[in-house]
Parts: structure tokens; sequence; C-alpha cells
């Protein structure tokens, strides 16, 4: 259990980059798709960079995050191989990974980043508007339903994978 902790703590980590670089050092609309539709509207592209050489900063900077994103899977699998996981152990660590990160996001992103600190309205002061008045982020039934629904929902189907990987090809 304490990998898994410890692996949903660098999955939360990586996630954190990701965002950082693509705010902060890419500025690229298009990667606020889950902003709300009223947030998108006023987004002004950002044609010119930060300074020089932040997009390239913050491409390696997602490249690293999308590597520790995968590092984590093939870690929780490797590890669930080696240890000869159940499907029901494969889900709760699947699970478990899912709904710390989701947890993190709700609480660290929505309320305290977005809500709190205004971190993306520094950015993209054009913004500010739509979240003045906000005592939460914008999409709490999206974030509801993923981490009720479609979380477990994919976990089940990875543990089922991993678990059938497992108990017929490796052994």
């Amino acid at each position: 259990m304490f990998l898994t902790i410890f692996l949903a703590i660098i999955f939360c980590v990586a996630i954190t980059l990701m965002m950082f670089s693509a705010v902060a050092f890419i500025q690229n609309t298009k990667f606020f798709s889950s902003a709300p539709k009223e947030a998108r509207e006023v987004l002004v592209p950002r044609d010119k960079e930060l300074f020089y050489g932040a997009r390239a900063i913050g491409w390696v900077l997602m490249s690293f995050s999308f590597i520790m994103i995968a590092g984590v899977g093939i870690v929780s699998i490797w590890d669930g191989f080696r240890s000869g996981y159940t499907f029901f152990q494969f889900f709760l660590r699947f699970v478990s990974i899912f709904t710390i990160y989701k947890i993190y996001d709700m609480v660290y992103f929505d309320y305290f980043l977005l809500m709190k600190y205004h971190f993306f309205q520094f950015y993209f002061p054009e913004t500010e508007k739509v979240y003045t008045g906000r005592k939460y982020g914008y999409n709490i039934v999206s974030q509801l339903i993923k981490l009720l629904v479609i979380f477990p929902a994919a976990s089940a189907i990875a543990a089922w994978i991993c678990s059938y990987i497992s108990t017929t090809l490796i052994k």
C-alpha cells in the first residue's frame, strides 16, 4: 500500500507539473479545453512567449510530466505482476491512485490555485471576471462523475486486463 500511495503522490506531482508548464510557459489556449466555456471564450491567444525560451522550457517540463505518468503506470503494473496481484488488488491500486489524484485536483487545483490564489488568472487576467464570486471551481459535477463513475470503471477495466495477463500469459 505504501507503493500505491507513493505512486499516487508522483502522479499528482506529474499532473501539477503538466498544468504549470501549460499555463505558465507554453500558454497555448488549446490546453484549456477543460476550462468553463465562458473562460475559453474570453481567452486571448498568447503569440509572444513570456520570455525567450519559455515555450521550450514548458515542452521539456510537459515531456517530463508524461514520462512520470507513464512511469507510475509501468511501476504499478509491474509490481502487481511481480507480487501476483489479483483483480481486486489491481483494482484497489488503480482506483486508489485515481481517487487520491482526483481529490487533490478538486482541492488543490480547483479551490486553492483557481479560486483562492488566482494562479490561472495571473497568467490570463482576462478570465478574472469569469471566476469572480465563485466559492469553488467551475466543474464540481464533472469532477464528481470522474471520481465516482469514470475512474472506478477505468480502474476495473485496467485491473481486468492486468489480472488476465497475470494469470494467463505470465504464469
